[in-house]
Parts: C-alpha cells; structure tokens; sequence
C-alpha cells in the first residue's frame, strides 16, 4: 500500500507519516528528502542554483518514480508539492492513497512561531505577519489539498490519535 500524506508545513506530515509507517511495517519517505538524496543536495540550494521552476520539475519526477515504484510506502509531499506540476492529479490517479492532514490557522501559526529556526520559508516573517503568511498560502493550496482521498482534522489531537484514525480510515 501507498500511503500519500499532504498537507501545509507544520500539519505533522513527517512526525505522523513515521510513526504511521512504524505501525504499518513500510518505510517512511520524505520527498523532499528523497530529492535531496537523488541530486546530492539541499532543496534549498536546488532553489538558489537552478531555481523553483526546475525544482518543481524535478519534484514533479521523484514524485511520479515514487508512484510508479512497486514499493510500498508512507510517503510525505512538501506543502506545496500537491500545487504543482499536476502532482495531485498524479497522486489520485495512481494506486496511492491520499489523506490530507487538515490543520487550522490558529494550529499552524502556534506551530510554526515557534519553528521559525527551523523553517527557511517563515524564519524572515514577523508574528505579526506570519497568520495572513499562512491564510494566504491555505487560500490557495486548499483547493489541492482537499482533492485528497480522505481529509483528516489533527488540531488538538495526539500524534497517537491521529494515526489511530488514519489506521481505521485505512482499513
């Protein structure tokens, strides 16, 4: 089983994708990471040399290699990654299943404000404008993201909870 979760950052795609792939017995897969590890650097700096049209491009193949793979997998999509390319369409019309992990604003930007650090795309955003930085971003990609198989609300929810439900929904 292929398992696609999407979802704005901070939504828990990668704590709840490993945990959910723990339990299910198949690797976890960060898509990001994935690509990092089949161009020999960051995503960041595939952004500053080649630039976003040629990440996205790239995005766009590692996704549909993943996809087309015989493996079976948990795998976790880059926010805006389901935006892009055709990679929802791709995602829904293969063999995977897609959950998006549903987070409110007030959920994200409490989560974010304090990843900052941690979190390139944000880090130069003041508090003050970091909850119209995220309304917007959600405006625009929750039109993708909620073509998703199965929409799944995590606020206020356990890491254990959440992948709970994802393991009923799932069965």
């Amino acid at each position: 089983m292929k398992i696609v979760l999407i979802g704005y950052m901070a939504s828990g795609k990668s704590t709840v994708g490993k945990e959910l792939s723990s339990k299910l017995y198949v690797p976890f897969i960060d898509l990001d990471d994935y690509i990092e590890e089949g161009e020999g650097k960051s995503v960041s700096k595939i952004f500053e040399e080649d630039g976003e049209i040629n990440f996205r491009r790239k995005e766009h193949e590692y996704l549909k290699q993943l996809l087309n793979s015989e493996a079976d997998f948990v795998l976790s999509l880059g926010g805006g990654t389901p935006c892009y390319a055709g990679n929802m369409d791709l995602v829904l019309n293969s063999t995977a299943v897609s959950i998006y992990l549903k987070a409110s604003l007030k959920t994200l930007y409490n989560r974010l404000q304090k990843q900052k650090e941690t979190r390139p795309l944000v880090a130069s955003i003041s508090d003050e404008k970091l909850s119209e930085f995220i309304a917007k971003h959600l405006f625009e990609r929750r039109f993708y993201y909620e073509k998703a198989n199965f929409n799944l609300t995590i606020d206020d929810k356990k890491v254990s909870e959440i992948v709970a439900e994802l393991r009923i929904l799932l069965h």
